[in-house]
């Protein structure tokens, strides 16, 4: 019969093993987890198998499977003492709260409480070992920056306007190098969100420049100009330098962020949201008064004409020798001030979601779930996007000053052509 504890993991083997095999494979193991309600992600039960599976054989023995709880048990005992601070056998939201600021991140004892009681079975406003154990017994989550993780603050949409507060890294992710990973990893995928996203974005960066009263240029006449002007190629236009600045942003915003940071805390252990956003917005600032010459080359490259410019070094001469080294930072001065409704709004909106959706429906688990962080993200980076909109339309239209082919493109979609193209060339 073995101890309660083996006669426990036992039955909860029989549970996940469906086909009675003696095995729990890893399609056993995703459906046993879900049918027994453990919100876990979906490399839960991969991670799991990979760490119990000794023989590498694709499945787990119940001997295979008692050892991983008795060694998976036996961690998160050591991380219930951690957390336990005053040695009481319980953890309150107060002990939550201390182990989130410990982390470097505040919240409030409301946030905590929430956090707490979607481990809480008894009611009691505690988490005791029983409790604590059956929550992560079956989750990837060991410990409470497992759960910071899912609130860490990220841009859900990129488009080019890489105006956002930069990600938090915990002192554990600095040290191991999962920092640089993670900045690696995202501008990959900025590179291809950008490259997907490329035809509305110099539709948009041409409707900002030609667009007015006198020509009512709508979307399908931007795209049919362009495709008529250049083939289809030309939607890409510009898209080659805004991949190429993502990686100089990043790295300077998040080394900025970091030593913005170190300077706004003091003696402090964590920042509070509205010192986070003066750190991000003034890491944006930073970041983009020295990428600037980037955006106007992006402005430049993106509105012109076949045959304008030999490639982006020649842009870049040209600027230079008609119009000045000023000529490169036309438009900053609304550039920078954009930063300010944006970063504000997109991580207000965000922390309000959060916290309406821990108040609300974190009483299963403390993890969202990637629909809502999707949602969440989304709303808040387009209410900043919204907000900053009328600076970002300015900025555009004062970087595209000095190109020449104001009137080419109006010909070919204006119905009178005879009308003035000041509207245009501003």
């Amino acid at each position: 019969p073995g101890t309660p504890r083996q006669q426990r993991w036992g039955l909860l083997f029989d549970e996940l093993d469906s086909n009675k095999d003696g095995r729990v494979d890893i399609h056993e193991l995703r459906l046993g987890l879900a049918r027994l309600g453990a919100r876990t992600p979906d490399s839960a039960g991969q991670d799991i198998l990979q760490e119990g599976d000794i023989d590498q054989d694709g499945g787990l023995t119940l001997e295979e499977f008692t050892r991983y709880l008795q060694e998976h048990e036996r961690r998160l005992l050591l991380m219930f003492h951690s957390l336990d601070r005053n040695q009481d056998g319980h953890i309150d939201a107060s002990e939550i709260q201390q182990s989130f600021q410990a982390l470097g991140v505040s919240i409030s004892l409301q946030q905590a409480e929430k956090i707490l009681h979607s481990m809480d079975r008894d009611g009691t406003m505690t988490i005791d070992w029983q409790e604590w154990r059956d929550h992560f017994l079956l989750q990837p989550l060991e410990n409470m920056e497992d759960v910071l993780k899912f609130w860490k603050h990220s841009t859900v949409l990129d488009i080019g306007e890489c105006l956002t507060v930069p990600d938090e890294f915990s002192e554990q992710e600095k040290l191991s190098g999962m920092w640089w990973k993670q900045l690696v990893a995202g501008a990959v995928a900025g590179a291809v969100s950008r490259t997907g996203t490329a035809p509305l974005d110099r539709l948009k960066v041409f409707m900002q420049v030609h667009a007015s009263k006198t020509n009512q240029l709508n979307v399908l006449g931007g795209l049919r100009s362009m495709v008529q002007e250049g083939g289809i190629r030309s939607l890409w236009r510009g898209n080659g330098i805004n991949v190429l600045k993502i990686a100089p942003e990043s790295a300077i915003k998040f080394m900025a962020y970091e030593q913005i940071k170190w300077a706004i805390r003091g003696q402090q252990e964590t920042l509070r949201v509205q010192e986070r956003f003066v750190a991000g917005s003034l890491a944006g600032a930073t970041a983009q008064t020295i990428i600037y010459p980037m955006e106007v080359l992006k402005t430049r490259l993106t509105l012109r004409q076949t045959g304008q410019y030999k490639g982006l070094l020649d842009c870049a001469r040209q600027i230079l020798e008609q119009e000045g080294p000023r000529a490169f930072y036309k438009g900053y001065l609304p550039n920078v001030l954009g930063i300010i409704p944006y970063a504000g709004i997109d991580l207000a909106v965000y922390e309000t979601l959060k916290n309406r959706w821990l108040q609300q429906d974190s009483h299963h688990s403390a993890d969202p779930g990637i629909l809502i962080l999707l949602a969440c993200g989304t709303i808040s980076s387009t209410c900043g996007q919204i907000a900053s909109y009328p600076l970002a339309l300015v900025r555009t239209r004062m970087q595209a000053q000095g190109t020449t082919n104001g009137e080419l493109w109006r010909a070919k979609w204006e119905p009178d052509s005879s009308l003035g193209v000041s509207e245009a060339s501003c």
